[in-house]
């Protein structure tokens, strides 16, 4: 009898560590922060993939199809659904759709660092995916390549890359980040600014500003020439927007206290 309670005891003590165990899986799950995220990076997945889908999707159809969209309505479209999918999932995740765009939020203290790697590899993802359902769709040609690619130099593409990735950020700084602004035109700003330079810089580097716009498609198609030019020029566009909208933005303090670390600018 000794032998039989001692069995039940353990016999009760394991079938409560499995209940624990299920229990601790169970709130992992459904554990509030868990569940936020997911949706945020679904958010990420989802708006990235329209936005490369339907960008990179106008200049295969205006190159395969005798140009029927034309230069314009490339840089109308890219700016639309930018707009579009900002309205649309930008409450949820903030509508980052680009790792320049996350890396410099976080450098600035206006996003975790924690949930970086998740947002660039859910932007990567939905740029991997829309350049992959493009290449289904149509019979991609090399030369109707909807990727970035230096039309000149290397150093020419840069330079374009991180003065337009400048003006981005500047842009998403004033309207997404500064409580004086009005936060409902944020949409309309941003995807204006990005048809803006599309339209400019658009013949020379393609206009990328989004390192997740270039790496899909290189991935896809397998096309890596002056990859690295549109991984470090948007980012650093980007640090360099950000850094001097907050410049102008924190008046109340002295020049030499604001340059002198980047932690003072958080404030």
């Amino acid at each position: 009898m000794v032998s039989n309670k001692e069995d039940q005891i353990t016999q009760n003590m394991e079938e409560g560590n499995v209940q624990s165990a299920s229990n601790n899986k169970v709130g992992f799950c459904s554990s509030p922060a868990v569940v936020v995220l997911g949706q945020k990076l679904i958010a990420e997945v989802i708006g990235t993939y329209f936005v490369i889908f339907a960008g990179c999707g106008s200049v295969v159809v205006n190159k395969l199809y005798g140009g029927t969209i034309t230069f314009p309505g490339i840089s109308v479209t890219w700016g639309l659904i930018v707009m579009v999918m900002v309205y649309t999932v930008g409450h949820i995740s903030g509508a980052h759709f680009n790792p320049a765009v996350t890396i410099t939020f976080s450098v600035f203290g206006r996003f975790p660092w924690k949930e970086v790697p998740f947002y660039i590899v859910a932007q990567l993802m939905g740029s991997i995916l829309a350049s992959g359902t493009l290449s289904l769709m149509f019979d991609v040609t090399p030369e109707a390549y909807f990727g970035t690619v230096p039309v000149g130099s290397n150093v020419q593409s840069l330079a374009a890359e991180i003065v337009i990735s400048f003006l981005l950020m500047f842009v998403i700084s004033g309207v997404g980040t500064d409580e004086r602004a009005i936060g409902h035109i944020a949409g309309i700003a941003v995807g204006m600014t990005i048809t803006l330079n599309v339209f400019v810089v658009g013949p020379i580097s393609g206009a990328s500003m989004n390192p997740a716009r270039s790496i899909g498609p290189a991935i896809v198609r397998h096309t890596y020439k002056g990859l690295w030019v549109y991984i470090v020029g948007p980012i650093v566009g980007t640090l360099a927007g950000a850094f001097m909208y907050n410049l102008i933005r924190a008046t109340d303090k002295p020049l030499n206290e604001l340059t002198k670390s980047v932690s003072s600018l958080r404030s």
